[in-house]
């Protein structure tokens, strides 16, 4: 598809990170990123609070926190995306990288948090900002450690995260983990909300082009909610109550170390710094087709760090540069970092007017789930795409079943860890953390191939399963 540049610069000035568009158009640019990241930004804070056990209703003590939660989303991924941007030191890729609420945390965060309430985002926050400070610190280094995470690490880390998640998209749009074993729970009612959401995101993603596409998930949530509004299921009290402005306020959660927070935060700021050195990659490859510069991957490296260790004090979840904002820079070939900073300007704006999180809390749960169903299917997609970039010798299928099987089987059947401390049975039962510490060590210990008579055994004599170079 021919890309469409009238206007906006000639094809040089689009390949310079320093270069404005006529302001007329970078606005429009700057806030049609800021659509094609709005909804999985928010997402996280809505995941992480009704783990927590956080009440949705209006009633609920809880609520506000909830509201507070999707107001510093907004507002600290803008100041992430501002890290990026513009910079300042070291800080910074000066490239047009947009930064957002990281998704691949959840699955370590959940068991932190679950049904804890409001006590326990203090130890939750303390490990997001040591976990953030210690992001930062592997900036120097991160290209020194690549060579730890090839295809086959990084796809299983991607495709468990998404495995992690599918369950709370089923939640959700069957009615929330609150309607669990309700009469309500799973009801037609229920599941035409979310299978709207899903069917219009579909379509549009496969049916529509240019921005139609690239904002099918938020559009499907619009029609969902239209539905849900037709339904009386949407409520607008909460909206009036809401302040006009409001300002963050430094530990909002306080501040308590927790060493399974602290470790598990860590161990997944190495996961998020990787993810972020492939996207700044793909950014110039996508957007200027070159290869990105060490000191842009130390500096974004940098920035996301230090962007999640301040997202914490203030109450918000970790940062990480949002891939599908990659997509979009291929798409417009607009490779302006001026224009990212407009959008980020916008978010967080949104992000000191309570009134404007407290819209986002009406969205009902089922249309939510609708939206994330699609959102974390595409987050196996993602990683099975990765694993298409894997050469299957059997030393790798080897590493890739055991690494799944321990970390899936451990996620599935928690209850097999009780006589485990409790540190170890938050950090284990994520799933995650065990398949990618697995992968990562056998991938380093075994040989490049394994013997025949080693994996005869293993494989049960499954011909079919070797690869055809062998």
């Amino acid at each position: 598809m021919t890309r469409s540049t009238s206007g906006l610069g000639t094809p040089a000035q689009l390949k310079d990170p320093n270069y404005t568009p006529p302001i007329a158009k970078a606005i429009p640019l700057g806030i049609q990123h800021v659509l094609a990241m709005f909804v999985s930004n928010v997402t996280p804070a809505i995941i992480i609070a009704g783990a927590a056990g956080f009440g949705f209703g209006s009633n609920s003590p809880d609520f506000p926190q909830l509201i507070y939660m999707i107001q510093m989303s907004m507002l600290f991924a803008g100041v992430a995306t501002l890290f990026q941007t513009i910079g300042f030191g070291p800080v910074g890729a000066r490239l047009p990288i947009v930064q957002g609420t990281s998704f691949a945390f959840i699955p370590v965060m959940v068991p932190i948090v679950a049904g804890k309430g409001v006590e326990a985002m203090a130890p939750l926050m303390g490990g997001v900002m040591i976990g953030g400070l210690f992001h930062a610190c592997l900036a120097p280094f991160i290209g020194k450690i690549r060579f730890a995470l090839p295809p086959l690490v990084t796809g299983l880390v991607v495709t468990m995260i998404g495995l992690a998640l599918v369950k709370v998209g089923i939640q959700y749009a069957a009615g929330g983990v609150p309607a669990i074993g309700t009469p309500e729970y799973g009801s037609l009612q229920n599941w035409t909300v979310a299978l709207t959401v899903i069917v219009v995101t579909l379509g549009l993603k496969f049916f529509a082009r240019g921005m139609l596409s690239v904002s099918a998930v938020l559009i499907g949530l619009v029609a969902g909610y239209i539905v849900a509004a037709a339904f009386g299921m949407v409520s607008f009290g909460n909206v009036g109550r809401a302040a006009p402005f409001a300002l963050p306020t430094p530990f909002h959660f306080g501040f308590e170390f927790s060493a399974a927070a602290v470790v598990g935060c860590c161990l997944m700021g190495i996961i998020s710094a990787i993810e972020t050195v492939g996207d700044v990659s793909g950014i110039t490859k996508g957007g200027a087709d070159r290869e990105a510069t060490d000191k842009e991957i130390s500096g974004a490296t940098y920035a996301d760090g230090l962007g999640t260790a301040i997202a914490g004090l203030f109450g918000a979840l970790p940062n990480t540069s949002f891939s599908q904002n990659v997509g979009l820079i291929a798409m417009t070939g607009v490779m302006s970092r001026h224009v990212v900073t407009l959008g980020a300007i916008f978010l967080i704006l949104a992000g000191f007017v309570p009134k404007v999180g407290a819209i986002v809390s009406t969205v009902p749960i089922e249309v939510l789930g609708g939206g994330v169903i699609v959102m974390f299917g595409m987050v196996v997609a993602a990683g099975v795409a990765m694993l298409s970039d894997v050469n299957w010798t059997r030393r790798n299928m080897v590493i890739f079943a055991v690494s799944l099987s321990v970390g899936l089987g451990l996620q599935l059947e928690p209850g097999a860890l009780q006589h485990l401390p409790e540190t170890m049975k938050v950090l284990l039962s994520s799933g995650l953390l065990p398949s990618a510490f697995l992968a990562v060590v056998l991938n380093l210990i075994l040989p490049e191939e394994l013997t025949a008579e080693s994996t005869e055994e293993i494989s049960g004599g499954m011909g079919s399963a070797k690869h055809p170079a062998e």
